[in-house]
């Protein structure tokens, strides 16, 4: 696994060592960062939760995003994002945090222009989650990005709270759904 564009394009990455996380692949990291406007995270601040490996929040910073804070709750996938933070050179852009992703959205300092989410397949409340992340006031940016990717078993709704679906794509078994803030 490696960093899939950006300054640190190339450089590798570990990936998941816990049982049952699942990394989001280089082909998935590509689409979205292709997807993306470039103006929604350049030089902003991303939010990477149930970050497992910090590869999609680190493919944020390597493409310009000015700051990334990393939610992981397995301590060993903290090391790892440690780990990777430091071989591309972004330890000094970002900070992880160890907690329950839900959980941490009380005290997370947005607003986010760009929040990043490719939680375990086995997430049976991801919608739950989401109409979370569009409750908490200032969390998400006005206008900001909300990048899901999930099963394509899940079938998620077209709108949570203020955060209206804006793409849909499929990638295999790989779904990867945009909401903006509007």
């Amino acid at each position: 696994m490696r960093v899939v564009g950006g300054k640190a394009k190339g450089r590798p990455l570990r990936g998941t060592i816990s049982p049952g996380a699942r990394p989001t692949t280089e082909r998935v990291r590509a689409a979205i960062f292709n997807i993306l406007d470039p103006d929604s995270y350049f030089d902003k601040k991303v939010l990477d939760l149930y970050a497992g490996s910090g590869s999609l929040g680190i493919e944020a910073l390597s493409q310009g995003a000015a700051w990334a804070n990393f939610v992981e709750r397995d301590h060993r996938q903290c090391e790892v994002i440690r780990s990777n933070l430091e071989s591309t050179g972004f330890s000094q852009h970002a900070r992880g945090y160890r907690s329950d992703a839900v959980k941490s959205l009380d005290f997370r300092d947005g607003p986010y222009q760009l929040v990043l989410l490719d939680p375990p397949y086995q997430l049976q409340n991801l919608g739950e989650v989401l109409e979370r992340i569009a409750s908490v006031p200032g969390l998400v940016d006005n206008q900001g990005i909300v990048v899901v990717g999930h099963s394509k078993h899940l079938e998620l709704l077209p709108h949570y709270g203020a955060l209206s679906l804006e793409s849909h794509r499929r990638y295999g078994d790989n779904v990867v759904d945009f909401y903006s803030k509007r």
